[in-house]
């Protein structure tokens, strides 16, 4: 039960993806593959020139929707909001924000499944830049190696800090444990709320999305249905 994913094909044609509108596809929640999709030219600006250029042009959006900048309240919005983009919610896409992993020997002989549950993250979805947020569920089975529980959380957040689609995000995080972990005994499910179904759209406040990934001794049933019990699924 591994998690398959939904992807979509460039090139554009017209304003359609394999016959999908933008909207479709915005609504829907597709996406086009599990690397967060970057332009080759990403990193020529630091980070100092981005937040100025964030701050330029999002004034111009202000302006644009007839917001007043010389008032006290909204004439440091820009500089604001291109600091918090750069610093704090899109961190991760800089590679330099990466959390540094050490790996430790498994020297208690540990070979049961290791859960870390109730990771809280906050992302934003990349069709309308609102919030995700919710829980992350993570569990492994060592191959010799562990970490600190800590970098759990710190790998999470780092996917996390970037314009996201859920599925992407639980890939994401899986594939960085198991290249860690050296193991493919990996299982992930995320359980978040949407602001962009929740405050936009269809303005369904009431559900959640759930994903999944399963991964080596995890695509067995019973390894399942264990981590489902420490889950309380």
């Amino acid at each position: 039960m591994k998690h398959q994913e939904t992807l979509l094909n460039f090139p554009i044609n017209g304003n359609k993806l394999n016959g999908f509108s933008f909207d479709e596809i915005g609504d829907d929640h597709l996406y086009t593959g599990i690397e967060t999709p970057l332009t080759e030219d990403a990193f020529l600006l630091n980070d100092e020139e981005k937040k100025e250029k964030i701050s330029d042009l999002f004034a111009q959006i202000m302006e644009v929707m007839g917001l007043d900048l010389t008032d006290d309240s909204l004439k440091g919005t820009p500089k604001r909001v291109a600091k918090m983009y750069i610093d704090e919610i899109f961190s991760g896409l800089n590679p330099a924000n990466k959390p540094k992993i050490a790996l430790f020997e498994n020297k208690y002989q540990y070979n049961q499944m290791l859960v870390e549950k109730n990771i809280q993250f906050y992302s934003n979805c990349e069709h309308h830049f609102v919030p995700i947020f919710g829980k992350v569920h993570v569990a492994y089975v060592s191959s010799g190696k562990v970490i600190g529980l800590s970098k759990i959380n710190r790998i999470v957040q780092y996917f996390a800090n970037r314009p996201q689609v859920q599925e992407r995000l639980t890939n994401q995080i899986a594939r960085e444990l198991a290249t860690v972990l050296e193991t493919e005994d990996i299982a992930v499910i995320i359980d978040a709320k949407h602001l962009c179904v929740a405050s936009r759209g269809i303005k369904d406040d009431s559900s959640a999305t759930v994903t999944s990934y399963y991964g080596g001794a995890f695509n067995k049933p019973e390894k399942i249905v264990e981590f489902h019990n420490y889950l309380n699924l």
